[in-house]
């Protein structure tokens, strides 16, 4: 490892430069992917938007195509983004089940079991009969005495 004290400070600041360009795409890779499997899409569309409003409220009029930098910024977060969601290990968010209940469903096992045998028996007899089920193998040959 290279002493830093022994260095000027336009080679630090070069360093520092080589550094972020070498590492930071890697490191917000492996940092997408871990919130990936932790929170799942909404997760990462959360530190997409966020991001995206880093990106636009910087101003740059200093720079010239600060615009353009932005906007390269904005895409390379939307593929960073989409790679992330097509990871195999992502987290699916389990179905909200409370959203899809009735409103008003009772939550008691015991009138639950109720709705569940007088709707049963209001459906009896069934449409379809029952099928038949043959346990004799047809077609088989028959032993001959000689």
């Amino acid at each position: 490892m290279t002493n830093l004290a022994t260095k000027t400070p336009e080679q630090i600041e070069h360093l520092r430069t080589l550094a972020t360009l070498q590492f930071t795409p890697e490191l917000l890779r492996a940092a997408l992917q871990q919130l990936s499997k932790l929170q799942g899409g909404k997760g990462l569309d959360a530190f997409e938007r966020s991001m995206v409003e880093v990106i636009e409220a910087h101003d740059g009029q200093d720079q010239a195509d600060f615009a353009s930098i932005k906007e390269f910024a904005i895409e390379q977060l939307y593929q960073l983004v989409r790679e992330a969601k097509e990871a195999p290990d992502i987290k699916h968010l389990l179905e909200d089940i409370a959203a899809r209940r009735t409103p008003g469903r009772s939550e008691n096992p015991e009138t639950l079991e109720e709705q569940l045998q007088s709707g049963l028996e209001g459906s009896f007899p069934a449409s379809d009969p029952p099928a038949v089920v043959s346990s004799t193998i047809s077609g088989g040959k028959e032993k001959h005495k000689e």
